[in-house]
């Protein structure tokens, strides 16, 4: 059950992954295809459910892309739902603080050193992995979303939990908590950013983002960003059917078609 991922961001090599939002094990198969070091299956901002997950998960069983699993919340329960499935690496959504991060270190392990319920799941292949247990604390790889004013401004703190792996900035909402909504391109959004990034890498944890916009995500790379998200499979789709269109003069600002053309 070793944790390819997690050892490759303690040796600081670069992880390229692709966002999938799509809700769906026949897209993720395609996109885990395309080589991508990791892919993130997106419980917070789609119609992505528990057993949807195992779908995609038993998808990209066997490809070279590593599952990361995003849940809605950071909820225990919750977090622990995703854990027995097999997801060995977890992103959670709005850290806030350092009390924060140490209470999701906990969820993510079993007692005496976390709250993490012992069952027979997918995880430890219903019992038949007799290591698990002894195992699963040191595989589990925490990944923590600062997004907010609020978590950036305690990203020193955060990045200082022990048990926290990595912490992700997520551009989107940073550029609405500082209020530059639909800007995170914006100068005073980029300079959060990079300070940020700068943080997590002096407190010697991984930093991560995700930008579409490729030069951004180089530059976020050699700035020092060790798993790095370049795309969505959403966005990848729309974009895709919109230059399509656009192509036969269709789209959201064509006209609609005479009566009889169809």
């Amino acid at each position: 059950m070793s944790n390819a991922f997690k050892q490759a961001l303690a040796e600081k090599r670069v992880q390229i992954g692709f966002w999938q939002g799509l809700a769906s094990p026949y897209t993720a198969e395609i996109c885990a295809g395309a080589g991508f070091d990791w892919l993130l299956f997106d419980g917070e901002h789609s119609p992505t459910d528990v057993p949807t997950l195992l779908s995609q998960l038993q998808a990209v069983n066997g490809t070279r892309s590593h599952a990361v699993a995003r849940p809605p919340v950071g909820e225990p329960w919750l977090i622990k739902q995703y854990l027995d499935l097999g997801f060995r690496t977890l992103l959670i959504p709005m850290v806030n603080n350092a009390a924060q991060a140490a209470r999701l270190v906990q969820a993510c392990r079993y007692p005496a050193s976390g709250i993490r319920g012992v069952a027979m799941s997918r995880a430890s292949q219903w019992g038949r992995d007799r290591d698990y247990l002894a195992r699963a604390d040191d595989e589990i790889c925490l990944l923590v979303q600062v997004e907010t004013v609020e978590g950036v401004d305690a990203v020193d703190e955060i990045s200082a939990v022990e048990g926290v792996d990595g912490v992700f900035v997520g551009p989107a909402d940073l550029s609405a908590s500082l209020g530059y909504r639909g800007q995170p391109a914006h100068p005073d959004v980029v300079a959060r950013i990079e300070k940020a990034i700068a943080s997590i890498l002096a407190a010697g944890k991984a930093p991560g983002i995700l930008s579409a916009d490729v030069a951004a995500a180089h530059r976020y790379r050699d700035l020092g960003c060790l798993f790095v998200a370049v795309g969505t499979d959403m966005g990848l789709l729309a974009r895709g059917t919109d230059a399509l269109a656009a192509a036969f003069g269709l789209g959201p600002d064509a006209p609609p078609p005479a009566a009889g053309t169809y």
